[in-house]
């Protein structure tokens, strides 16, 4: 998207979270949580709350756009819910990077996560989450999620330029495992290729004034119904001021690709998710003797739960997600790291993407339930 994306593109597991850890990190205590401005009234009922690093600044993010990321930027998202019968606020925290997010805003977005934590008085439950790869969890907060490409400052969502960038956007269902879940959706800009479209799903081409939506032969119904959803929001984002046509296979893709630009350059970057299955695996960190160590307790089907113990952090990977597990005897500096510990490891695993979430050994409800 020429002239539209930030000036250098990163891969954000290229490097650790660089900040995780470091003096930065050590600095995120209360006195400083209290002086964030952003955290004013957050968690203080039930819904999501989301915002963006920009500049190593937290800006709020607009609710028309919940569950719209760009791949160049990182999110905090707060969820505050209550249990049961129960009026106690309790507070699900994640720190979401783009897959072109720099180190500054990730690794911003990483402590000022864990500085949220601590205005909160260390009651919310910390996650990571990957772009394409996020928990169900998260994906429960959005009826669709949608990945646009560079940062929030290029984007022309809400504004209709004169001269408008097209866009290619790819909607399709994930695949899911095991029983009882709810079918999703992404929207996922893809490159503004022909060789990106395919039968198996359903294709936005959003041209500014004019919109074509791609029924592939092989999409499903639920991918069909989203698209239209999608489409809707758009024009109603540019006060009616562009027109819609859905084609279906019967039309000829190349005649209207050739009159829209739609060139075919060889290339496909089709983003659906890949699914890690690693062999379970539980550590335990402890700095007892005053240097960190890390050593493995267990691994495949012997790692139980019942080996965890209260006087440190534990890393339990259960083949598909990460869970930094804080003993209520742990020290501050293993409690502080939890999260840095879990982040590092993932990274040196074949399942660098897997999400990422922190537990105490008094609130390990969600650790049990993925066990």
């Amino acid at each position: 998207m020429s002239g539209l994306t930030k000036a250098t593109e990163y891969d954000w597991k290229d490097s650790n979270v660089a900040l995780f850890g470091s003096d930065t990190d050590k600095q995120v205590k209360k006195e400083s949580a209290e002086t964030e401005q952003a955290w004013a009234g957050s968690g203080e009922s039930v819904g999501v709350k989301i915002w963006r690093i920009n500049k190593f600044q937290v800006e709020e993010w607009p609710k028309e756009s919940y569950g719209e990321f760009y791949t160049g930027d990182s999110y905090i998202i707060m969820n505050t819910f209550k249990e049961g019968d129960s009026d106690e606020l309790n507070h699900d925290i994640h720190f979401w990077i783009g897959k072109h997010s720099t180190q500054d805003e990730y690794g911003t977005a990483a402590y000022k996560t864990v500085e949220l934590d601590t205005f909160h008085d260390d009651k919310p439950i910390q996650h990571r989450e990957v772009q394409g790869y996020e928990s169900e969890l998260f994906k429960s907060y959005f009826d669709n999620i949608t990945f646009l490409k560079g940062g929030a400052d290029s984007g022309f969502r809400r504004v209709l330029p004169k001269t408008y960038t097209p866009r290619l956007i790819k909607v399709s269902r994930q695949a899911k495992k095991g029983r009882g879940r709810t079918v999703k959706i992404t929207c996922c800009e893809v490159d503004f290729s022909r060789a990106n479209i395919t039968d198996e799903d359903v294709f936005v081409i959003d041209l500014g004034n004019n919109i074509i939506r791609y029924d592939g032969e092989n999409s499903s119904h639920d991918e069909r119904f989203s698209s239209m959803q999608y489409v809707n929001d758009i024009m109603g984002s540019r006060g009616g001021r562009c027109k819609m046509e859905i084609i279906d296979d019967t039309a000829d893709l190349d005649e209207i690709a050739g009159k829209i630009g739609l060139v075919d350059n060889g290339k496909s970057d089709d983003e659906i998710n890949q699914v890690y299955e690693v062999e379970r695996k539980l550590y335990k960190v402890c700095d007892a003797d005053g240097s960190l160590d890390m050593e493995e307790v267990s691994s495949g089907s012997s790692v139980s739960l019942d080996q965890l113990t209260p006087d440190a952090v534990y890393l339990v990977n259960t083949g598909n997600h990460c869970f930094a597990w804080i003993g209520d005897e742990a020290s501050i500096e293993e409690r502080r790291n939890a999260l840095a510990y879990a982040n590092n490891y993932v990274n040196s695993t074949e399942a660098p993407f897997m999400p990422i979430t922190v537990v105490r050994q008094s609130n390990q409800g969600q650790l049990v339930a993925a066990f």
